[in-house]
């Protein structure tokens, strides 16, 4: 990029260094960098192609893509991740929403339900994307990190939901009152043995997000066993999982009396979210 005397080779000098790091879709995250710089939207850098881009733009550019090149997520230099259908604020404290997950917001909106919780909210991108869905509904979001949790109150405030949802910082079940139609959560079940093998990227996230530090279904098991308190009679349990641990978190949901236990695909067709209803209790 020191030799790019326009916008459009900037970004072609960008997307060329990307490519050369291994990073998937070079020329769109080159074009998203260089917007973030010129503080444009992404739409509109064909209008300035031809554009003369100054030294200290350039300088600052390269602030910026060095970063990407240390394979920090893209979503945390631009402080904004797209999720089903709007923009949250991420950052090194929550995990980045990725599309997949949007297959269990699909899969909890084909329910009924008044009220929701999500447990292990993160950036609340689950959470606030079925408030946003359900005029009315209310919700309830825990997280064990305060950092967390002051993300997802931001979010609640910009997606003009703040009046129907509060957070809570919990272990689980832990500070958690009450009964819910619908409980969803995306919780840490990648095994402690697989953390190496991962994305780079993933080193920037936080750990205890990602990683129960043992087998990747202790969260399971303790969802699954506290979900009957804590969800009314005939509600729902959804919960991401990851795509070869359909069988054994299918045991775990069923073994805690839980029915009509179902796995829904995500696009790719992989195993991703897992549900259970709670029994409809006799009178």
């Amino acid at each position: 990029m020191s030799h790019a005397r326009t916008v459009g080779a900037a970004i072609r000098e960008l997307a060329a260094a990307l490519g050369r790091a291994g990073i998937d879709a070079p020329l769109r995250e080159a074009r998203l960098i260089v917007a973030h710089v010129l503080d444009l939207p992404a739409a509109r850098l064909t209008l300035v192609e031809h554009d003369p881009i100054g030294a200290d733009m350039l300088q600052a550019l390269k602030e910026v893509a060095d970063l990407r090149l240390e394979r920090r997520p893209l979503s945390h230099i631009l402080g904004r991740r797209a999720f089903y259908k709007h923009e949250f604020h991420v950052g090194p404290d929550v995990l980045d929403p990725r599309p997949e997950t949007e297959t269990l917001v699909v899969a909890a909106l084909e329910h009924r339900f008044e009220t929701v919780l999500d447990l292990g909210t993160g950036s609340g991108a689950i959470l606030l994307s079925l408030l946003a869905e359900r005029v009315g509904v209310r919700g309830a979001g825990s997280d064990l990190s305060p950092a967390a949790l002051r993300i997802a109150e931001g979010n609640a405030a910009r997606l003009g939901v703040a009046a129907r949802v509060q957070f809570v910082l919990s272990d689980w079940f832990g500070a958690i009152t009450g009964r819910y139609d619908l409980i969803v959560s995306n919780p840490p079940y990648i095994a402690a043995n697989e953390m190496p093998d991962l994305a780079l990227e993933l080193a920037h996230e936080p750990r205890m997000a990602l990683t129960d530090e043992g087998d990747g279904l202790s969260a399971y098991r303790i969802i699954a066993g506290g979900a009957a308190a804590y969800l009314a009679p005939g509600g729902w349990l959804l919960l991401e999982i990851g795509h070869l641990q359909g069988p054994e978190v299918l045991a775990i949901l069923q073994g805690a009396g839980l029915e009509d236990v179902r796995i829904r695909p995500d696009m790719d067709g992989r195993d991703r979210v897992i549900m259970g209803r709670n029994p409809v209790q006799s009178a």
